[in-house]
This record gives C-alpha cells, sequence and structure tokens, in this order.
C-alpha cells in the first residue's frame, strides 16, 4: 500500500495535487491511498506515528499551524523515519536552499509556480522506483493488483480454511494472498517460522509463548494455539515460559 499523505493550505491546490496523484497512479495496478490536509493538525501528526505502510509526504512549507520544514524534520528526526519519502512543495523559494541543506533527505523542493505538475510526475515516477526496490517484501497479485507487504510488517500468515488463499496479518490490517501456505512461505526469509500446518510466525513478533498452555501471545496482544508438536521446542526459544 502506498500513502500520499498531502498538506497545504490552498484547498484549490490540494485538489490539484490529488488529481495528479490519481492520475498518475492509473498507470499502475498497486493499491494506494491519498490523505488530504489543509493544516498540520492532530490527524495529520497521528498518520507520522501509525503504520500503514509506504509514505509518500508533499508539505507545504508555510501553513498557520505548522512549517513543512519542522514536519519533515519529525517524521525525520523524532519518529526516526528515514524510509517515507518527502516532497516540499510551496510558492516560497526563498527557502529551498534552506530546506536542502537540513541534510532531511527531501527527494524534491518544488516551486508551485515553475512547471509543479511534470515536477510532481517526475517525482512520483522516482518514489515509485524507491518503493518497488525497497528492502525485503512479499510481493503478489490479488484481485489484479500488484501488491508488496514488507516482512517488518508482517506479524503472522494463516491458511483460510477450505481454500488455498491465505490471511497475512501485517501491523496496519489484513491482507489476503492468493497462494498456499507452503507456496507462500517460500517467498519469505529466516525470520518466519512455520508453526503448523495453518500459520506462519514472525518471530520479532513473538512476546510470550506459555508451553503449559500451548498459546503463541504475539506483541499486539493476538495469540494463537497453533502450535504443532514438532514445533514447540523451536518456539520456545523465542520467550517460552512454563507458567
Amino acid at each position: 500500500m502506498i500513502n500520499f499523505i498531502i498538506c497545504d493550505d490552498n484547498s484549490d491546490f490540494l485538489k490539484r495535487e490529488k488529481r495528479i496523484v490519481d492520475s498518475f497512479m492509473m498507470r499502475f495496478d498497486i493499491e494506494y491511498k491519498v490523505h488530504l490536509f489543509n493544516e498540520y493538525n492532530d490527524n495529520f501528526n497521528k498518520l507520522l506515528t501509525e503504520d500503514i505502510g509506504f509514505k509518500i509526504f508533499l508539505l507545504d512549507i508555510q501553513t498557520k499551524t505548522a512549517s513543512g520544514l519542522d514536519i519533515a524534520r519529525k517524521i525525520r528526526e523524532e519518529y526516526d523515519d528515514w524510509v517515507s519519502i518527502i516532497i516540499i512543495v510551496t510558492a516560497f523559494n526563498e527557502f529551498k536552499y534552506e530546506a536542502l541543506g537540513n541534510r532531511l533527505y527531501l527527494l524534491d523542493f518544488i516551486n508551485k509556480m515553475n512547471n509543479c505538475d511534470d515536477k510532481l510526475i517526475q517525482d512520483f515516477e522516482r518514489a515509485l522506483k524507491h518503493y518497488n526496490n525497497r528492502g525485503k517484501c512479499l510481493k503478489y497479485e490479488y484481485n489484479h493488483v500488484l501488491r508488496q507487504v514488507e516482512f517488518r510488517h508482517i506479524i503472522y500468515i494463516e491458511k483460510i480454511t477450505d481454500s488455498k488463499k491465505c490471511m497475512i496479518k501485517t501491523t496496519y490490517g489484513e491482507q489476503i494472498i492468493n497462494r498456499t501456505l507452503t507456496d507462500t512461505f517460500k517467498m519469505l526469509d529466516k525470520r518466519f517460522i512455520k508453526t503448523s500446518r495453518s500459520m506462519i510466525v514472525n518471530v520479532d513478533y513473538i512476546r510470550e509463548y506459555n508451553v503449559k498452555e500451548n498459546k503463541l501471545i504475539f506483541s499486539n496482544g493476538e495469540y494463537t494455539y497453533q502450535i504443532s508438536r514438532l514445533m514447540k521446542k523451536g518456539v520456545k526459544k523465542y520467550g517460552g515460559n512454563d507458567f
């Protein structure tokens, strides 16, 4: 999932940016969502911390509530997010050297008055290359839409009863993959273990394993009893206890 998070205090320009995003993304079978804001409010700040997938920020440099540069600094330094794409879009060209000199790893600084639409499309193309060439991720097609889920966001994968599909539980929701559990397991790396014929688990999200109850608890509070007899010993080393 690609999330375009756009903030601009000019409503007409905000709609224009959304049209550019929609027009660009229509060329690809990739799931995306556009989040629009007129100011850097609480709902905007909430998105900074939410694990919703890949983020592309289009930030207005000056609004009534905050500066886009301050928001970019918060994304990078306060929330330690060096993965998301940040593009500054503004009519105030005098801030360009300050923005690019702050080591915030901005993808671009775009002047609204200078061929803005074409430059946004060029930046989206660069961002999409970054999205496609990210770290390790599970790539698959479902309902004719290309989907990519980074391994670090997958908590567990569970076989859907009486089908050849699986449910992928991520940090930001659920996805369906049209593959068997065995085939899906072959696409993953060593952080994943197959705890039963119906369950694959990301060991990074194991909080506790209750040996007596054969209950595996994940860091998000969910749990499963799908631990086969042969896998009990293997799971125990990731936080097992005898309580």
